[in-house]
């Protein structure tokens, strides 16, 4: 197995997970150890460098731009490595026949539904969807032998220190005495990093899942109440304040992007967690 992206939030925890299983190779930016390589997506010819010293079965792509506001500040940076980047890991596996799983966003949509399927139509809002949606198009053309899971909101604490991930950032900013405003109009159904990459595994192993699927837990919560729940848990009570409005400048954001998972329940033996279910699963490993 190919992790491209292994220094990510997602893909460290991947590539970790992956051990037990799979005789896992990881790529990103830099590397520094064994079975570790070095990856430029942008770059076709690094790209097919990596996919000749790993001689992947599977391949877990996560590499991506995934700060939202970054890619609407940055849209030429954010196509080169969320589309272009996609498309030479695409035509990579399509040469070595290679199967492919690719995580993408409910970014994808643009919020004013609630509740949505694999088979409702994109219609991103931000620079960050578009190239989500776009590189989604590139994955799905390998036909069976490819994988789009989509993800509305995965939380939990970083593999990589490096990394940073929403509740590293929470637990910091509390840990300092910082109230933290969240917005209350901003609703998704999170999954944790854990319960994602077991989504992840299991999928990508079955030749008989195809498509996109959408992973999530059972029911969407807005960023607000899901502050208060992990503030609580970390022992920092008050410290999460409401949001009434977005902020001016920053990248558009779908209100509502709860990610309905009956498609993967009709073909995963893991059971769907609840958000109660998923808030405690970000505990289950050290912070």
């Amino acid at each position: 197995m190919l992790v491209i992206g292994s220094r990510g939030f997602l893909g460290s925890h991947a590539a970790q997970a992956a051990r037990p299983a799979f005789d896992v190779f990881e790529a990103a930016r830099s590397a520094d150890g064994i079975k570790k390589l070095a990856i430029d997506i942008q770059d076709q010819a690094s790209v097919k460098a990596a996919f000749e010293a790993a001689k992947p079965d599977f391949v877990l792509h996560f590499a991506a731009i995934s700060d939202i506001d970054r890619c609407e500040k940055f849209p030429e940076q954010a196509k080169a490595i969320n589309l272009h980047g996609t498309e030479h890991v695409v035509e990579a596996c399509a040469q070595a026949n290679t199967r492919l799983l690719f995580t993408s966003t409910g970014a994808v949509f643009d919020g004013q539904k609630h509740g949505y399927s694999e088979e409702d139509p994109v219609r991103p809002v931000s620079i960050y969807g578009q190239t989500k949606a776009a590189a989604e198009k590139a994955v799905l053309a390998l036909g069976p032998r490819s994988v789009v899971v989509r993800i509305a909101l995965a939380i939990g604490f970083a593999v990589n220190p490096e990394t940073n991930s929403l509740l590293d950032n929470l637990k910091k900013r509390w840990a300092a005495g910082q109230k933290v405003a969240l917005p209350v109009h901003e609703s998704r159904n999170p999954i944790d990093a854990a319960t994602a990459t077991r989504f992840v595994l299991e999928l990508v192993s079955n030749e008989e899942a195809r498509g996109v699927f959408h992973v999530g837990c059972t029911t969407p919560i807005n960023r607000y109440d899901l502050g208060l729940l992990l503030a609580a848990r970390m022992g920092y009570p008050g410290l999460a304040e409401p949001q009434w409005v977005p902020i001016p400048g920053r990248a558009p954001r779908g209100p509502d992007h709860y990610l309905l998972t009956d498609k993967l329940r009709s073909v995963s033996a893991i059971p769907i967690p609840t958000c109660d279910q998923v808030i405690e699963r970000c505990f289950d490993v050290p912070a």
